[in-house]
């Protein structure tokens, strides 16, 4: 019986920092080498980093992806690797290169591109139409890229049909809660319907908005999960497959079934890759599943990633964050500090005439136990100097709004000019909740450089908070953060409720509208009343305009505003 031992490189690349990723991908070459793996698997598009959007656009992009991919082949030394990069014909495919002692062997172009959700492939790729099968030491592999093992009769049907014993599928899937489960269930549903083991290799790591989880599987002909590996972490993890002696038996239905699957222009392909040293001693490969983990944690640790990568992937020394002493500044603070450490998180509390004795304890007692430095800054003598400027203009109106908002717009300032002055990112800490409805301030709080929890509802954001102390085994973020009533303390006794349905309420009508796509008929259906759902989609489509000139945040759910829901601002249609 003949083992293949497979490396796979769960690895976090940075977009366009083509040295650095081939530094990084060389470096996991050394390592799988050192193991004496017979081939090693990168993430889809591992060398240019994912997604590289319209820097693909850039002819000398291009070209330095594959100058560079010229020096990892020259690491390639008894070993064989799969590397993600962009190959350039008359066109440009999302392509993995199949590198062997120092040579590239052959080269895969992806299949099926997705056009969905926050995928754009077809803005910059062309669809391939080989379906390869490579020969390794007798053991024939099939090689495809991440949306060609979403689609049923796909290339990896193909390949397993064309006699290859194992599939290889290098990933760049993006996260949402939910996601690692629907991976899992895809998985093992293609290994009945090719009946070979698959190694789904994904990346980790944070870009712009999008967190990459990792979460590589290896499963067997029966589905089981051989190995799975770490969660929102770099890892090399190998695996070693036993493979029975002597062909894959092609049966003559699967010739027929393999001829109506390949179209005339589309080509399936045998290529042997040359023999690689063969070494007689292996240490041992134990394979291992690592443990699934809670929802709770699963999102906590996506936004401590996605913040860590965010400040330190764009070069700055810090960040800066408004602690009012609610529940949301409260997390963002937390996560901020368990991303970056407490040396590179500031705090700022920014009381007004209406700030509460409870806020300014909640919140220096909150820093305190963090270890992080918080200062105080008044906005009093500011507000009062913005009033004075404008009582002419003013005169004869009533206050409103407005002077709640010149409070929130001095919060923004302050935070903006101490960015200015030190480096600082400014963290910004509005909910999924508040921005679908609007419940924010332009030039306020919503000013910053990048929104953490952007896409997390505001009954989650009590959630992770929760489970952070449960973690920390006390009271790390003040309990009495978690239990008063939310507030914007922008009037005398002002609550959120003031303005929007209790948050046990909104968030489920928002779940049904922005991530499901249900209009009013269906939404009152889980028994919400019809006035309020009626009023809460006319708040979503009104605030569409201020999510536009919102700063970008960490993807968490399905369907996130942004990348993934993109609705008109000019728009007349009505869902009631």
């Amino acid at each position: 019986m003949k083992q293949l031992r497979v490396a796979l490189a769960q690895i976090n690349p940075t977009v366009g920092d083509l040295a650095g990723n081939a530094k990084k991908i060389i470096s996991y070459i050394k390592k799988a080498r050192r193991l004496k793996a017979d081939i090693v698997a990168f993430p889809e598009l591992a060398l240019t980093g994912y997604p590289p959007e319209d820097l693909l656009l850039k002819p000398g992009f291009i070209r330095d992806n594959l100058n560079i991919l010229d020096k990892i082949t020259s690491a390639s030394t008894d070993i064989t690797a799969v590397v993600g990069f962009v190959d350039k014909k008359t066109e440009l495919y999302n392509a993995a290169a199949i590198i062997s002692n120092n040579k590239i062997i052959d080269v895969y172009h992806k299949k099926h591109l997705p056009n969905y959700g926050v995928f754009d492939e077809y803005r910059y790729f062309r669809a391939g139409s080989r379906f390869p099968v490579y020969d390794l030491n007798g053991i024939k592999i099939g090689v495809n890229i991440c949306e060609d093992i979403w689609c049923d009769n796909g290339p990896p049907l193909v390949q397993s049909l064309s006699g290859a014993r194992v599939i290889i599928n290098i990933n760049a899937s993006p996260y949402h809660l939910g996601k690692s489960s629907l991976r899992e269930s895809l998985l093992t549903g293609r290994v009945t319907e090719c009946n070979v083991p698959i190694i789904y290799v994904n990346m980790i790591g944070g870009q712009d908005e999008l967190i990459f989880d990792g979460g590589s599987l290896v499963l067997d002909t029966d589905g089981e999960i051989l190995v799975r590996g770490r969660y929102f972490r770099e890892e090399l993890i190998t695996v070693c497959l036993d493979m029975p002696e002597g062909k894959k038996s092609v049966q003559g239905r699967s010739v027929r079934k393999l001829k109506t699957l390949v179209a005339e222009n589309e080509i399936v392909e045998n290529i042997k890759i040359p023999d690689q040293k063969a070494y007689k001693q292996k240490p041992e490969c134990r394979n291992r599943k690592i443990r699934t983990i809670r929802v709770d944690e699963e999102v906590y640790s996506a936004l401590v990633l996605g913040t860590k990568d965010y400040v330190r992937k764009n070069g700055f020394k810090g960040v800066v964050i408004g602690m009012s002493g609610g529940v949301d500044s409260a997390l963002v603070t937390t996560i901020a500090g368990d991303a970056l450490g407490r040396d590179n998180v500031q705090g700022i509390f920014m009381p007004s005439m209406y700030s509460s004795k409870e806020s300014h304890e909640d919140a220096h007692t909150h820093a305190k136990n963090l270890g992080i430095t918080i200062r105080s800054i008044s906005i009093n003598n500011i507000y009062d100097a913005y009033i004075k400027t404008l009582s002419k203009p003013f005169k004869g109106t009533q206050p409103d709004i407005t002077e709640e908002n010149l409070q929130a717009r001095i919060r923004g300032n302050i935070l903006m000019a101490l960015s200015n002055k030190f480096g600082w990112l400014v963290l910004t800490t509005g909910n999924k909740s508040e921005m679908s409805v609007g419940y924010a301030t332009l030039y306020g709080d919503m000013a910053g450089g990048f929104a953490v929890i952007k896409d997390v509802p505001k009954t989650l954001v009590y959630d992770l908070c929760q489970w952070r102390n449960k973690k920390a085994c006390y009271e790390l973020i003040p309990g009495r953060i978690l239990w008063k009533e939310p507030t914007a303390e922008l009037k005398p006794d002002q609550k959120d409720t003031d303005s929007l349905p209790p948050y046990s309420v909104l968030d489920p009508i928002l779940k049904k509208y922005v991530e499901e796509h249900r209009g009013l008929d269906e939404i009152t259906h889980i028994g919400c009343d019809v006035k309020c759902v009626q009023r809460v989609i006319n708040m979503v489509d009104r605030a569409e305009y201020k999510r536009r000139q919102a700063p970008p945040g960490i993807k968490i759910t399905p369907r996130a505003f942004g990348k993934d829901r993109r609705f008109p601002i000019t728009n007349k249609y009505k869902n009631y």
